[in-house]
């Protein structure tokens, strides 16, 4: 249904001393298809639910369904921000910016994110920061009670959001005030997901004698996982195609890793593994390559296929893969959104 354009990669560790709450919005332009505006909520970096702009919401497990039924202003939020006000904002920002930047057309995409993280050792931080085309644009110092650009061609732009004093004091109210309350519901509710660490099944895989050789793993839980080839134990960077991490239909993962074989010898096969890491799990699965154990394969594995229609679906363009950085009862945004960063 949706290409997987934009996939978050997120590489950010969760451990018991270390938590984050996050809204991720994207908007896109040239782009046909798609909705104008979608959106995640991840707790931990672990997907909570999916919105887009044309009424679409998705929710994965049931400890998100009973937080938000608990707690129905966080969903109330998220979803009032994806149907109604964000998808005009952030088209109108959109094109401030292509303007601005004298982009007529082509391919361009909006993307924000809004989080807290907390720390036993350092605390509680906040941020809210804008992308345009997977790169930094505009982060919001709250130290300085300022936007900040993130590029020269920014400081247009920077200037005219900085002119709205009483938005960016709103947002700082936000984000200090009300994510750190959502951020410790929403670890609360969440703890047997968060805690809960899944093994996979791997297996090497190939098409033809001459074809690439890949490394397959699905089952595992959560998605904070790395898979690489290396030879005599050291990592390989050449030779080498990584896949993405997508979901299978019951909520745990899948990807794989491809080497190129056509250049190793038969006698040196010995040499290659597959090293699988899942964040939470002290020991690796390490995968020999081996002719005896490599199963042939006519076509892309079923979950695969499926994991790629779910992914289009759930996660397109919510997260740049080349950008990441490193609201209490009875709030209703509307007008004074922490999400809402300029003045319209």
């Amino acid at each position: 249904m949706k290409t997987l354009f934009l996939l978050f990669l997120f590489c950010h560790v969760s451990s018991p001393v270390k938590h984050s709450f996050k809204f991720l919005f994207t908007t896109s332009h040239g782009i046909q298809n798609l909705p104008e505006l979608m959106g995640v909520m991840l707790v931990d970096d672990i997907q909570t639910s999916y919105c887009e702009s044309n009424k679409t919401l998705e929710i994965r497990q049931d400890v998100w369904k009973k937080l938000f039924k608990d707690k129905p202003q966080i969903l109330e939020t998220f979803t009032e921000h994806c149907f109604e006000i964000l998808p005009g904002c952030f088209k109108s920002r959109l094109d401030r910016i292509m303007q601005q930047l004298n982009q007529s057309g082509g391919v361009h995409t909006l993307q924000m994110i809004a989080s807290c993280e907390s720390d036993e050792q350092t605390g509680e931080t906040v941020l809210l920061q804008h992308g345009y085309d997977g790169e930094d644009f505009m982060s919001l110092d709250l130290k300085k009670r300022t936007w900040i650009s993130r590029r020269p061609d920014a400081d247009v732009i920077k200037e005219e959001w900085n002119t709205d004093k009483a938005r960016i004091e709103n947002n700082i109210h936000i984000l200090t005030q009300i994510y750190p309350v959502w951020l410790r519901l929403a670890v609360k509710y969440g703890e047997s997901v968060l805690l809960r660490t899944d093994r996979p099944s791997v297996s090497l895989l190939q098409t033809s004698p001459s074809s690439p050789v890949s490394c397959h793993a699905t089952g595992f839980y959560p998605d904070r996982a790395t898979m690489f080839w290396r030879r005599n134990g050291e990592e390989l960077h050449e030779d080498v195609d990584h896949g993405e991490i997508l979901p299978n239909q019951d909520g745990t993962f899948q990807m794989k890793v491809d080497l190129d074989i056509s250049s190793v010898k038969p006698e040196d096969w010995t040499r290659y593994d597959c090293v699988f890491q899942l964040y939470g799990v002290k020991d690796d699965i390490i995968t020999k390559l081996d002719k005896a154990v490599i199963r042939t394969k006519s076509a892309s594995p079923v979950g695969v296929v499926v994991g790629s229609v779910l992914a289009g679906l759930m996660l397109f363009g919510c997260i740049a893969a080349v950008w990441f950085w490193k609201k209490k009862n009875g709030f209703r945004p509307a007008n004074n959104s922490p999400l809402s960063s300029d003045s319209e």
